[in-house]
């Protein structure tokens, strides 16, 4: 169609100029001869080039139309697969909460990145719980979790001392505009507090930021004067060698101890000051045989340690078993066999009667005692027992 069109408008003007009337005296024509033949030399030669160029168009063309509907279809499917894929925040809670129930701290710590939803899940108090008893169950006991709200609260005193001081900064710097940003930008910060959660506490023993109270058997790595005794402490858990350090407050200063392992921990038995005297409420009932623990301090300065002890017969006593009558005497005999007969700390008399602290500045003051019911407290004594008898 257009090769036709191209060739009639060529045909009317070679027509038009052969017929043309001269316009001037001379018979001078306005077209020439010449210069209708170039005329239609460039209406041929732009006929071969549009004609020329209008297949590969329309082809590159279609063939463009055609890559656009199938990329059209391959995006529409993948959006089809997309949308049947189940996301984890689309499960209900109880199936979700118990595949992260089988997750590992850390694994909770990464999945938490993932979305705010996500993260509010992962650091659930009841997912933490179970990884806090399964760890720290054994040495972080309750003395030690209020000394963790004492922490968090003293820290929220801290930021709100701060938040007040940003609010009177704020309130003289409120009606100067070069400043409204400081506003928004401290408003945003003070907002923030500690985290109390169990996830907070359990990455913060981990991390070593938390010194807890618990106790140290055979302080100072087996020291020979503290065989067999076991003594409260501050710890600082060390994730690398997975380790403690402790701290120990002997007589106003602190002594050190590092690479304490967990056998050598325990959370204390008695809450209260290691400067307190413990009322003994087993006296009564204690016979020959029987496992304990005593108080016992070097001087009136020092706090008390726990020092395994057995029950032993007295001297008058001439038999064993149904016939002893050592539990129906008013002493009793504490017998520390870690240590060589003759020693001076080898044995002591208390009266079951009237016992308080009772002792001297050569040999120490003995406190309160309690009695040990369980195995699993004589057994952890005995394997702590020294390889050699202590003179």
């Amino acid at each position: 169609m257009l090769y036709f069109l191209i060739s009639f408008v060529s045909f009317v003007i070679l027509s038009k100029s052969f017929t043309n009337k001269p316009l001037s005296s001379n018979g001078t024509k306005l077209i020439s001869n010449g210069f209708c033949g170039k005329l239609l030399n460039l209406l041929v030669a732009s006929r071969i080039k549009i004609v020329s160029i209008i297949p590969f168009s329309f082809f590159h063309f279609s063939l463009g139309m055609q890559n656009k509907t199938f990329v059209s279809k391959i995006e529409h499917e993948e959006k089809e697969v997309e949308e049947k894929v189940v996301s984890l925040l689309d499960l209900p809670d109880l199936p979700l909460e118990c595949i992260l129930e089988h997750l590992s701290p850390n694994e909770l710590c990464n999945v938490a990145k993932v979305c705010k939803s996500l993260k509010n899940k992962c650091r659930s108090d009841f997912l933490w719980e179970n990884h806090m008893k399964r760890k720290w169950g054994k040495v972080f006991g309750d003395a030690a979790y209020r000394q963790w709200k004492c922490h968090v609260a003293s820290r929220n005193n801290n930021i709100d001392d701060t938040s007040n001081h940003h609010k009177k900064l704020l309130a003289f710097l409120h009606g100067f505009l070069p400043f409204f940003w400081i506003k928004s930008k401290s408003e945003k910060d003070i907002k923030l507090s500690p985290d109390d959660s169990v996830a907070a506490l359990y990455l913060s023993l981990e991390n070593g930021n938390f010194w807890f109270p618990a106790q140290v058997y055979n302080r100072e790595n087996g020291h020979a004067g503290f065989m067999l005794s076991c003594y409260d402490a501050q710890l600082c858990y060390d994730y690398r060698s997975d380790t403690f350090q402790a701290r120990y407050s002997p007589h106003g200063r602190w002594t050190t101890e590092e690479n304490i392992k967990w056998e050598r921990l325990r959370v204390p038995p008695i809450e209260s000051s290691p400067h307190v005297l413990h009322i003994s409420d087993c006296l009564d009932e204690l016979k020959a045989g029987d496992h304990v623990e005593i108080q016992w301090r070097r001087n009136k300065e020092f706090p008390y340690g726990w020092w395994y002890s057995v029950i032993g017969h007295l001297e008058t006593c001439q038999g064993e078993g149904n016939h002893c009558q050592c539990h129906n005497n008013d002493k009793v005999i504490l017998e520390f066999t870690q240590y060589t007969a003759g020693s001076r700390w080898r044995q002591t008399i208390i009266n079951r009667k009237h016992h308080r602290e009772q002792g001297n500045e050569i040999e120490g003051f003995y406190g309160g005692i309690r009695k040990l019911h369980s195995k699993e407290e004589i057994t952890r004594w005995k394997k702590l027992w020294p390889t050699k008898i202590v003179e």
